[in-house]
């Protein structure tokens, strides 16, 4: 059986954004259906949508910036061998533009919020919404450093989802995360 890294390898960088964007439709299907279930009227599930603008900027950009940051500080610190994912990552976002990228991080952090936040964590819980997020992010399963981060940062935007009730506060944050990396990352090619 191949190998992740394997597979990714013969696709081209195309292929794999292709691919990523794919795998998010897919997620944002499975949050829809699944909500169908989860919520007795579609009004609850709406209800998580609160554009409350102060406490999403507020709150999930200072949750967002602190992890950014430390997630600077451990390239910065740590061996490389112990952050690498592979190369995934740096594949993804080196040859696309700003732009693309902003559009890619954002479809990722609404299909993975409303799945796993507004979804999962208000069907299961916190707990275990929390652990299948960072398992989804199987690649990272050999890296301890990696998972034991992703881990860490699906507990806390979990927590944010908790606290908050608002899916677009978690949204954000996860949007700000992932597109400030990705931009480093761009910056470095």
């Amino acid at each position: 059986m191949k190998k992740q890294s394997d597979i990714v390898a013969e696709l081209s960088d195309r292929e794999l954004i292709m691919n990523v964007y794919l795998t998010q439709g897919i997620m944002i299907g499975l949050a829809l259906i699944s909500g169908f279930i989860v919520f007795d009227h579609w009004s609850e599930f709406q209800g998580l949508f609160k554009l409350d603008i102060p406490l999403i900027m507020v709150v999930g950009g200072s949750v967002a910036f602190i992890i950014v940051l430390v997630d600077v500080i451990l390239e910065r610190y740590l061996p490389k061998s112990w952050i690498d994912d592979g190369g995934i990552n740096e594949r993804v976002f080196k040859n696309i533009s700003i732009p693309n990228i902003t559009l890619l991080c954002f479809v990722v952090a609404v299909a993975e919020e409303l799945l796993f936040r507004a979804v999962i964590q208000s069907a299961v819980g916190l707990v275990i919404a929390s652990l299948l997020f960072a398992v989804i992010h199987f690649r990272y399963l050999q890296k301890p450093v990696l998972f034991i981060n992703v881990t860490l940062v699906s507990f806390l935007l979990g927590a944010l989802f908790y606290l908050t009730g608002n899916i677009w506060v978690t949204i954000f944050a996860h949007f700000l995360i992932d597109v400030s990396l990705g931009i480093l990352i761009r910056l470095k090619y």
